[in-house]
């Protein structure tokens, strides 16, 4: 019996599950269901109402894209993990894994002041720093793939959790922040482009009209 998670793929956390899944061998089936729209659909699996939510091959539920991602990577050898287990390289990818994350968390939070607020009561400066947070975490995320050339991010020989979550954000911004300007980030783009290439990305698209 394969796992099931809920959610869906416009999040960026259901979604760097679901490629992580997919990268280290471990089959699922997903549930499509969105926490801003269905709710009650998410509170009958998490009572939080957040996405995503996997329930294991032995029913226990996980929630919270770090823990589930952490317990996953408890299934596979050591060798296999997206995030490593020895000292210094699970640092780095721990450290550019966190960056990834604030831009998607800044993102996704002026997406929702601009979606559940009015133009008169939203909080335009607010809005700002977040843009500007966002920005300034791509900016430290395109000079870290430029300085890792065709390598990847944390320096690490194969694919890591700090690769998959830089990916999906920069995925991830456009779709919800639509007048970002994400053009100057080159390096980043690039590095974006060849992890969307591989089939464990392209088996979990964003969807385009959601």
């Amino acid at each position: 019996m394969s796992m099931t998670l809920y959610g869906n793929y416009v999040s960026p956390y259901v979604r760097r599950v679901a490629i992580s899944m997919n990268l280290l061998g471990l089959p699922f089936e997903l549930f499509k269901m969105m926490a801003s729209s269905e709710p009650e659909k998410v509170r009958a699996r998490n009572p939080m109402t957040r996405i995503p939510t996997l329930v294991d091959e032995d029913g226990e539920v996980l929630v919270d894209s770090w823990a589930i991602l952490d317990s996953l990577d408890q299934l596979v050898a050591p060798e296999a993990r997206l995030t490593p287990v020895e000292t210094a390289p699970r640092r780095r990818v721990m450290q550019i894994t966190a960056i990834a994350m604030s831009v998607m968390e800044k993102a996704q939070a002026a997406y929702y002041e601009e979606r559940f607020h009015e133009e008169p009561k939203r909080a335009m400066a607010w809005l700002e720093r977040a843009d500007g947070s966002a920005l300034a975490g791509f900016e430290m995320l395109d000079q870290i793939a430029a300085d890792a050339g065709d390598g990847w991010l944390a320096g690490t020989p194969e694919i890591s959790q700090a690769d998959v979550s830089v990916a999906v954000a920069f995925g991830f911004a456009p779709v919800v922040r639509s007048k970002m300007d994400l053009s100057r980030f080159t390096h980043l783009a690039a590095f974006a482009a060849r992890c969307e290439a591989i089939p464990a990305f392209a088996a979990c698209p964003v969807p385009k009209d959601d």
